[in-house]
Protein backbone atom coordinates (compact mmCIF):
# COMPACT_ATOMS: atom_id res chain seq x y z
CA UNK A 1 0.00 0.00 0.00
CA UNK A 2 1.39 3.28 -1.34
CA UNK A 3 0.70 7.00 0.82
CA UNK A 4 -1.00 8.06 -1.80
CA UNK A 5 -3.77 5.39 -2.13
CA UNK A 6 -4.75 6.89 1.50
CA UNK A 7 -7.12 9.27 1.27
CA UNK A 8 -9.29 10.57 4.70
CA UNK A 9 -13.23 10.66 3.93
CA UNK A 10 -13.52 14.15 3.84
CA UNK A 11 -11.41 14.19 0.47
CA UNK A 12 -14.23 11.15 -0.06
CA UNK A 13 -16.90 13.88 0.64
CA UNK A 14 -15.17 16.35 -1.33
CA UNK A 15 -14.26 15.07 -4.45
CA UNK A 16 -15.54 11.82 -5.06
CA UNK A 17 -16.29 11.67 -8.24
CA UNK A 18 -12.39 12.95 -8.95
CA UNK A 19 -11.02 9.44 -6.52
CA UNK A 20 -13.75 7.61 -8.57
CA UNK A 21 -11.85 8.83 -11.72
CA UNK A 22 -8.54 7.97 -10.33
CA UNK A 23 -8.90 4.21 -8.84
CA UNK A 24 -10.33 4.15 -12.36
CA UNK A 25 -7.22 4.95 -14.09
CA UNK A 26 -4.76 3.67 -11.63
CA UNK A 27 -6.46 0.25 -11.65
CA UNK A 28 -5.60 0.21 -7.82
CA UNK A 29 -8.14 0.41 -4.80
CA UNK A 30 -7.62 3.95 -2.34
CA UNK A 31 -8.18 3.31 1.04
CA UNK A 32 -10.39 5.60 2.77
CA UNK A 33 -9.95 6.44 6.54
CA UNK A 34 -12.14 8.22 9.24
CA UNK A 35 -10.40 9.70 12.61
CA UNK A 36 -6.89 7.71 11.36
CA UNK A 37 -8.17 4.57 11.18
CA UNK A 38 -8.62 2.37 7.19
CA UNK A 39 -12.38 1.98 7.29
CA UNK A 40 -13.25 1.22 3.87
CA UNK A 41 -12.11 0.84 0.10
CA UNK A 42 -12.93 2.79 -3.01
CA UNK A 43 -12.51 0.07 -6.18
CA UNK A 44 -13.22 -0.01 -9.38
CA UNK A 45 -15.89 -2.10 -10.67
CA UNK A 46 -13.43 -3.81 -13.45
CA UNK A 47 -10.48 -4.75 -11.04
CA UNK A 48 -13.35 -5.25 -8.50
CA UNK A 49 -14.55 -8.12 -11.14
CA UNK A 50 -11.77 -9.32 -12.30
CA UNK A 51 -10.44 -10.04 -8.29
CA UNK A 52 -13.86 -12.03 -7.05
CA UNK A 53 -13.56 -14.06 -10.58
CA UNK A 54 -9.33 -14.77 -9.52
CA UNK A 55 -10.44 -15.40 -5.95
CA UNK A 56 -13.13 -17.66 -6.98
CA UNK A 57 -10.93 -19.67 -9.17
CA UNK A 58 -8.34 -19.76 -6.06
CA UNK A 59 -11.61 -21.22 -4.28
CA UNK A 60 -12.38 -24.20 -6.78
CA UNK A 61 -8.70 -24.99 -7.08
CA UNK A 62 -8.19 -25.17 -3.04
CA UNK A 63 -11.57 -27.76 -2.41
CA UNK A 64 -9.75 -29.63 -5.85
CA UNK A 65 -6.41 -30.03 -3.49
CA UNK A 66 -9.30 -31.05 -0.48
CA UNK A 67 -10.96 -33.56 -2.15
CA UNK A 68 -7.76 -35.43 -3.80
CA UNK A 69 -6.52 -35.69 -0.07
CA UNK A 70 -9.84 -36.92 1.28
CA UNK A 71 -9.55 -39.16 -1.95
CA UNK A 72 -12.82 -37.86 -3.82
CA UNK A 73 -11.66 -38.73 -7.46
CA UNK A 74 -13.15 -39.50 -11.14
CA UNK A 75 -11.74 -41.79 -13.51
CA UNK A 76 -11.52 -39.74 -16.84
CA UNK A 77 -14.77 -41.87 -17.97
CA UNK A 78 -17.01 -40.88 -14.78
CA UNK A 79 -15.90 -37.21 -15.24
CA UNK A 80 -16.95 -37.49 -18.57
CA UNK A 81 -20.36 -39.53 -18.22
CA UNK A 82 -21.29 -37.01 -15.73
CA UNK A 83 -20.81 -34.22 -17.97
CA UNK A 84 -22.76 -35.58 -20.15
CA UNK A 85 -25.69 -36.28 -18.31
CA UNK A 86 -25.47 -32.42 -17.03
CA UNK A 87 -25.80 -30.96 -20.19
CA UNK A 88 -28.44 -33.77 -21.01
CA UNK A 89 -31.02 -32.83 -17.96
CA UNK A 90 -29.89 -28.65 -18.58
CA UNK A 91 -31.27 -28.68 -21.96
Amino acid sequence: MRPEDVEPITVLKRDAAGLIERASEQRAPIIITQNGKATAILQDVESYSEERRAFALLKLAAQGERDLAKGRRLSLGEHRERMRSLLRNHK
